[in-house]
């Protein structure tokens, strides 16, 4: 079981996610101080449309690999499965090289009408990019749908590594000649981690080229698929998940004049209107990202996973993917949706010390926004189940059906002056609740799942409220303490904030193995669990 289970991979893409948020940072807020708000513009200009066009291109379609090759995996099908990396590679290259021609010969036209036209050398500079990160996703589908993480984690950190580098290093060496070119040479860097991150998982499949050809029958007549039938089955797959991954980032557009228009209805100047919208979604929106970063890395692990166990049939081991998922999104997103509610107003001070007044504003958005990740973390590990089960269409549904409910809530409460701003992190809320709760009841009819409420949610939710219990009381006994040595500063408010994370953190832990939360054998699951787990056998006896 431990083979096949989507946990060991889980782990390994969580922990590269977390590696790549922390270089993320390291990226960005040095090159603000390089190229200054004119140059961060222009970068901004670029990189968005970059984004939307890497969204459409690549989405979907390395989760419809790894499906497909789970499926024909489970059933020794090694020749079908490795003619579907093939495939798709092929498929990739040519969207790659449409998407980074359609990006780079238009940068012009599109700058132009985006009013930014110092942005085009940015653009141009990122273009490449779209042509090799498609190839890329093309190996990582392969590997993932073998349920081996690795290659896609060493990729992804080795992508992150080499635009950090090479993007910051250009920044400083062009900003002489202008924040323009700059700006273009910080762009470049997601083309130089593209190809870092290609060379990478090449290097990784170079490697294993003769395991994967033993593994290969000779006599490919009975299981050659023909590629019509293949692309089609990708696309079948993968073109509902690009559009769930397109509905929020437009309903989020929508949102903009939405939130602005009914601020301004209600007495706010457009200015003030614009710094409300810049605290929910610059400052206190940004934070509910990180812990995404976990849940998405269990999404990915369990469609091949849940993929497999469906194919065989084996409803027991697909129940328990289900279940071991959904739990283990709630595990990591409860501690971490309690724990910004909590210290919403410490965390925004700590993390925007000069902006004080902007800060305090944005913690109720904060607050509202950290009750989500829950919801969030449920919506991600159910749309990898229904993915992995072939109903890619359903998450799809549910999450339109939230978008519209966020629509309605955001336009009403906004236009209620005493709720404002927040009635649009309410919205956000809303959208994900209605899509969990709907996922929820899709996964129940489609798998047959059976979860455990007081294992799934109850003892959880107990560890969480403890936590959140102890954070409360740790922080303001801290500040207390440290009110006479380090008065009205903010290095009081960081070292608060940091004690109570931290006993946070350790009180989270004794309580899930106080109230057997977690097993031993769970443990075991998780790469070098075993001394862990032997540990915990111990305690819990």
């Amino acid at each position: 079981m431990s083979k096949k289970t989507f946990f060991q991979g889980a782990v390994i893409l969580g922990v590269a996610g977390l590696i790549i948020k922390v270089l993320g940072a390291v990226f960005r807020i040095p090159l603000a101080n390089i190229i200054g708000d004119t140059g961060m513009g222009y970068y901004q200009t670029a990189y968005p449309v970059y984004v939307l066009l890497l969204t459409l291109s690549t989405a979907g379609i390395p989760v419809a690999i790894s499906r497909m090759v789970a499926e024909r995996n489970a059933v020794g099908d090694l020749n079908a499965a490795y003619r579907v990396f093939q495939v798709s590679f092929r498929l990739l290259l040519l969207i790659g090289l449409a998407s980074a021609a359609v990006l780079f010969l238009g940068a012009e036209a599109i700058v132009d009408h985006l009013g930014n036209k110092g942005a085009a050398f940015a653009m141009k500079a990122v273009a490449p990019a779209l042509l090799f990160v498609p190839m890329m996703a093309a190996f990582r589908g392969y590997f993932q749908g073998a349920q081996d993480m690795k290659p896609t984690a060493v990729s992804q950190i080795t992508e992150q590594l080499f635009r950090v580098a090479v993007g910051l290093s250009l920044a400083v060496f062009l900003v002489t000649k202008g924040v323009k070119y700059a700006a273009a040479g910080a762009s470049f860097g997601a083309t130089a981690g593209a190809i870092g991150g290609l060379i990478a998982v090449v290097f990784v499949f170079l490697r294993r080229r003769n395991k994967i050809r033993e593994g290969l029958s000779p006599d490919t007549s009975k299981t050659q698929e023909k590629s019509g039938a293949i692309l089609s089955q990708i696309l079948i797959i993968a073109v509902p998940i690009t559009i769930g991954a397109a509905i929020m980032p437009i309903m989020n557009t929508i949102d903009v004049g939405i939130v602005i228009n009914r601020l301004s209805d209600t007495g706010f100047t457009a200015e003030e209107a614009n710094s409300l919208y810049g605290q929910l979604t610059g400052m206190a929106g940004p934070l509910i990202n990180f812990p995404q970063v976990l849940t998405q890395a269990i999404s990915m692990s369990l469609v091949p996973a849940v993929a497999a166990a469906y194919k065989q049939r084996d409803m027991e081991f697909l129940h328990h993917n289900v279940e071991l998922g959904l739990r283990t999104a709630l595990l990591l997103g409860l501690p971490c949706g309690f724990g910004l509610m909590t210290l919403s107003q410490p965390i925004m001070l700590l993390l925007y010390p000069a902006q004080k007044e902007s800060a305090m504003n944005a913690a109720p958005s904060l607050f509202i926004l950290a009750f989500g990740v829950i919801f969030l973390a449920s919506v991600q590990t159910l749309t990898g189940v229904l993915q992995g089960v072939g109903k890619q269409l359903i998450p799809v549904r549910n999450l339109a059906v939230g978008a519209g409910a966020k629509i309605v809530v955001t336009y009403i409460l906004t236009g209620i002056p005493s709720i404002n701003i927040k009635g649009a992190a309410i919205g956000t809320v809303t959208a994900y609740i209605v899509a969990a709760v709907l996922n929820l009841l899709a996964v129940r009819q489609a798998t047959g799942t059976k979860f455990n409420l007081s294992l799934t949610v109850g003892k959880p939710v107990l560890a969480g409220l403890t936590m959140s219990a102890v954070v409360f009381a740790t922080y303001h006994l801290c500040r207390m303490l440290l009110e006479d040595i380090l008065p009205q500063g903010s290095l009081g408010n960081a070292v608060s904030a940091a004690v109570s994370i931290g006993l946070g953190a350790l009180v989270y832990g004794i309580m899930l193995l106080v109230l057997k939360a977690i097993t031993a054998e769970e443990i075991r699951l998780m790469p070098k669990g075993e001394k862990l787990a032997k540990i915990l056998e111990r305690y819990q006896k």
